[in-house]
């Protein structure tokens, strides 16, 4: 009964998660339609990867006995290919210094998880330890994922708009933290149960959020978000050009007057 309990709370987390991992398509349909992103943030999607990429490696046997955790496999590989898809659009569509920031937040997490795979193939030899030490990981890395949408928390009570927090993530997140825990309980395994202990309130937060403005008017944002360096100094240099406009036109009022006295 226990066992078929788990796998049953297992199903439903992966449905719950298919469902969080989907959820952005509507956002980026939305910036190839109009090939901007807007206000959006890419640090959501970049973390979701890393969450994905650590606990895929986690639930296969090489690191857990077995297929134990097959559906944390399952769910977490399609993931990986979601979120992937995702960062190459907002990659696509995104400014040169906005590309520069993609790389600089996505490389790193590459490395990390070449390393863990690395480090627990051929530094630990037991199915315990190497849970032990990729779990770890990975507890950090879902605590970051689901904490991660609190980035537009600030720009949401700022604004009191809710236009760039999507409805459906905070959802879905909310859904699939909460299955994750009991999932993670059942299966006596701290390391699927703890981040979705932290992750369930954050969630939950984000969707107070939501009802709380979600009537307000949305708010235009500055239309430039990242200082354009070319475009300041073009109008530091048109501004300059006006000073010496007026300090010759003075020069002139000033010589005239002086013949006339």
């Amino acid at each position: 009964m226990g066992e078929r309990l788990r796998l049953a709370v297992g199903v439903m987390g992966n449905v719950a998660s298919m469902l969080l991992y989907a959820a952005p398509m509507l956002t980026f349909s939305r910036v190839m339609k109009k090939k901007n992103i807007e206000g959006f943030s890419c640090v959501p999607y970049v973390l979701a990867l890393f969450n994905c990429c650590l606990y895929t490696w986690y639930g296969l046997p090489i690191v857990s006995y077995k297929w134990e955790d097959f559906p944390v496999v399952t769910i977490n590989g399609i993931g990986i290919l979601l979120e992937i898809s995702f960062i190459l659009i907002y990659f696509w569509f995104s400014s040169t210094k906005g590309k520069k920031e993609v790389a600089k937040m996505v490389v790193p997490i590459i490395l990390i998880c070449v390393a863990t795979g690395i480090i627990s193939t051929f530094v630990f030899h037991e199915h315990r330890r190497r849970k032990v030490f990729v779990g770890s990981i990975g507890l950090v890395a879902s605590i970051a994922m689901y904490a991660s949408p609190l980035v537009v928390v600030r720009q949401v009570i700022k604004t009191k708009s809710v236009e760039f927090m999507p409805f459906y993530l905070s959802l879905f997140s909310f859904l699939a933290s909460g299955l994750w825990m009991a999932y993670g309980l059942l299966s006596h395994d701290l390391f699927l149960a703890s981040p979705n202990m932290v992750g369930t309130p954050l969630c939950i937060l984000q969707l107070i959020l939501y009802f709380k403005y979600r009537k307000n008017p949305v708010k235009e944002l500055e239309p430039q978000k990242w200082p354009d360096l070319e475009y300041n100094d073009d109008k530091l240099k048109q501004e300059f050009k006006l000073e010496e406009k007026k300090d010759q036109s003075m020069l002139v009022v000033t010589e005239n007057l002086s013949t006339k006295t």
